[in-house]
């Protein structure tokens, strides 16, 4: 179990870095998967700030683990599953659909709090 719940932690981390660094570098295609396209004419510098927070995210989840343990890294993936309950809704808001909503965010925020629940039975 412990390999599972530390496995199942690093990819996570690593999966919100990496959906970090797409905003990044590829915002307007980042928007488009997250559920919402962006329009053409809009401003990419929000979509950057939400990359700057993932990959940050990502990478204060891979500190967490390494230098403070299981426990720490359980209440961050605790806390940190609001983001996609949070993206869930906002997706529904604002047009895009229920399939990706549910299947994409909503199941992420599912997946972050199974992970936070293995490191707590550490």
């Amino acid at each position: 179990m412990h390999t599972t719940a530390y496995g199942l932690a690093v990819l996570l981390d690593l999966f919100v870095l990496l959906i970090g660094a797409r905003f990044l570098f590829q915002p307007q295609a980042a928007a488009t998967g997250y559920g919402v396209p962006v329009k053409a004419d809009g401003d990419p510098a929000y979509l950057e700030i939400k990359g700057l927070r993932d990959a940050v995210s990502g990478i204060l989840g891979l500190a967490l683990l390494a230098f403070a343990g299981a426990s720490a890294e359980a209440w961050f993936m605790l806390v940190i599953a609001l983001v996609p309950l949070g993206d869930t809704v906002i997706v529904l808001r604002n047009g895009g659909t229920r399939a990706t909503a549910f299947g994409i965010h909503f199941a992420t925020a599912v997946v972050v709090l199974a992970s936070a629940a293995l490191l707590f039975a550490l």
